[in-house]
């Protein structure tokens, strides 16, 4: 019963059990990047739904669907014809109010002069009046004819103030008239990529109705993603300082790596998930990402200095917490528990409890117990890979 209680150890001497096979790895001192990985999805960073202005019949498309566009240049065609014809209107009308506009002018001056004469033969019917050669009632006649002339010229100045206005309604006209006709073709508003037709040569658009294709700017490329709300601090405070590095990879091609950097912190912390939402932009030149598409995102943080390093599968988890196997000097091992911090491409931060250089067991734990011999053994190359 004594016995039972102790802890089971393998003696060196005569009769103990036969060294246990394991690999072993040695502890290192690295530096290595504090990142997040999340899933994110891709966007465009512009989408324009392309719509007529004018109303009438689509006659001509000048793209193919799911084309590269360049900015300004001519997509569609509306039917021009009514347009034309509205602009040859205005300018009529305005040929027109231009006409009236010399007629007033050239009345206006012959009521001046016919104003004057009359107003010269009131001052001079006046005089002979007071002197009693002509009666009062021709002087008054006088005097309302020059009346009556003052007052036409009044009416001619205000003929020539309605046919300048008129004038001015028939240019503004006429600009509108040629700004529909610029409106019959429809040109690209960016640089991107079209997508599928949704209206076809023959029928019949109405203006700021249902669009005709839809264009997506997909260089430069937004990608949005979502972290816990924890990291916001440290996020804002090294983004402040330069944008940071983001890193997106597509699933089915992981070593392909696209660079992008931080472009947008949201405003506010969804508080049904606990994240904050993040925006980073490529510039996507060589249309590797697509809208719509998700990828995997890596948003680097920093860089950890000096800290200390082992493979992730020599860490196990006891009663205890987690704990390694240390190789000592005579080939036995020990566990020891072991504070562990961030994984890193299959290692993993040993914050406490192990230092630079101890070797501990990474396969064949299984079989050990503390005071076990071991025997190191090279590791299982993966299946189809030969041992070299």
């Amino acid at each position: 019963a004594t016995s039972c209680n102790k802890p089971q150890q393998a003696t060196a001497g005569k009769g103990g059990p036969p060294p246990v096979p394991v690999t072993v790895a040695t502890a290192t001192t690295e530096s290595i990047p504090f990142e997040l990985k999340v899933v994110g999805a891709a966007a465009a960073s512009s989408v324009v739904q392309v719509k007529s202005q004018v109303a009438g019949q689509l006659i001509k498309v000048h793209l193919a669907e799911g084309q590269d566009v360049v900015k300004d240049s001519v997509l569609f065609e509306i039917d021009p014809s009514p347009y034309q014809e509205a602009l040859k209107q205005a300018e009529a009308g305005l040929a027109r109010n231009r006409a009236l506009l010399r007629q007033a002018e050239a009345n206006l001056a012959r009521g001046i002069a016919e104003s004057r004469n009359a107003e010269a033969n009131a001052q001079r019917y006046a005089a002979l009046t007071r002197e009693g050669v002509i009666s009062r009632e021709q002087n008054e006649q006088a005097r309302t004819a020059a009346d009556v002339q003052r007052e036409a010229v009044r009416a001619a100045e205000a003929t020539i103030e309605s046919a300048r206005a008129a004038i001015q309604s028939d240019l503004a006209s006429i600009d509108k008239a040629k700004l529909d006709l610029s409106y019959c073709q429809i040109k690209a508003p960016l640089s991107g990529r079209a997508g599928n037709l949704l209206v076809y040569p023959g029928n019949l658009v109405s203006a700021n109705g249902n669009p005709l294709v839809v264009i997506n700017r997909v260089s430069p490329l937004f990608v949005t993603f979502n972290v816990p709300e924890m990291h916001l601090p440290v996020i804002r405070r090294l983004n402040a300082r330069s944008p940071l590095p983001v890193s997106a990879v597509q699933p089915d091609t992981p070593q392909s790596i696209i660079a992008g950097r931080l472009a947008v912190i949201d405003n506010t912390v969804d508080s049904t998930t606990g994240t904050i939402s993040l925006k980073a932009v490529f510039e996507n030149k060589d249309r590797l990402l697509w809208p719509g598409q998700f990828v995997n995102v890596i948003l680097r943080l920093e860089t950890l200095q000096n800290v200390t390093m082992v493979p992730s599968e020599a860490v196990q988890v006891g009663q205890k917490g987690q704990y390694v196997y240390v190789v000592k000097a005579d080939k036995t091992v020990e566990p020891r528990v072991v504070s562990t911090g961030r994984s890193y491409e299959n290692k993993t931060i040993i914050e406490a409890g192990l230092t630079a250089g101890e070797e501990v067991v990474t396969d064949g734990h299984l079989r050990l117990a503390p005071g076990f011999k071991i025997q190191v053994v090279a590791p299982v190359p993966p299946v189809g890979v030969e041992r070299t």
